[in-house]
């Protein structure tokens, strides 16, 4: 008898896979037997009443219309997104060309940091070993010499040209933020001129995972460059 009911189960087998060969290679089968569709039943996944076939494509089908349209919705926010970073990023190269000195580029980088680009605590961070921009020195602004002992928790960070995004380290946010501020969970470091020469940004941002390392770092190359030249300029 067990051997009977292994053939069983075998032949069984064998026929699951004739069949589903059989319609893969006949995808017009149901074409031709269009009553099969409302006759052969299939259990609901929640334990409900078993449904037709038709009803599970249909369910399946709008399944999959709901993913598309949650990818198409986060594809056009992103646009969005990239389209109003553009446009910020061109404000403010009109602003920068405009600028009459130093201090009139450092008050209009702060400036758009914080409304048009939404920058939760923005610092920047210049080379200088003369502190001379005393009229405007403050949170936003940190001017120390570029061997100062301070900036060592950025020493790796400062021989790229590349902007870095992550979580924010102790040591770098007690230099940046103070030693008491912790509402920044994550940060943007953004190189200014070759090598961080003339200095660099940093965007911190109240959300651990907003600066994730995987975050596109277009944008911010571009924003470094913009006010690396600038401030070059003077």
């Amino acid at each position: 008898m067990s051997i009977l009911k292994q053939q069983h189960s075998e032949i069984e087998e064998v026929s699951e896979e004739s069949v589903t060969g059989y319609l893969l290679a006949h995808p017009d089968f149901f074409e031709n037997h269009l009553a099969l569709l409302s006759d052969l039943q299939l259990p609901h996944r929640t334990g409900g009443p078993a449904i037709s076939l038709v009803e599970r494509q249909v369910s399946v089908l709008r399944q999959q219309n709901l993913k598309l349209e949650r990818k198409l919705r986060e594809f056009v926010d992103v646009a969005r997104s990239n389209d109003d970073l553009a446009g910020n990023i061109h404000k403010l190269a009109l602003l920068l060309l405009k600028a009459r000195s130093r201090e009139n580029v450092l008050e209009i980088v702060e400036g758009q940091l914080r409304t048009a680009f939404g920058a939760d605590q923005p610092v920047l961070v210049l080379f200088d070993s003369v502190p001379d921009i005393n009229n405007i020195a403050g949170r936003f602004l940190r001017i120390i010499p570029r061997d100062d002992p301070a900036i060592g928790p950025f020493k790796t960070f400062l021989q790229t040209d590349t902007p870095r995004c992550g979580r924010v380290r102790d040591a770098q946010r007690e230099f940046l933020f103070s030693a008491d501020n912790i509402e920044i969970g994550s940060v943007a470091l953004v190189p200014l001129g070759r090598k961080a020469e003339v200095g660099f940004l940093a965007v911190g941002s109240h959300d651990a995972d907003h600066f994730h390392p995987g975050k596109s770092i277009d944008f911010l190359t571009r924003l470094g460059e913009l006010i690396g030249c600038a401030l070059k300029n003077f």
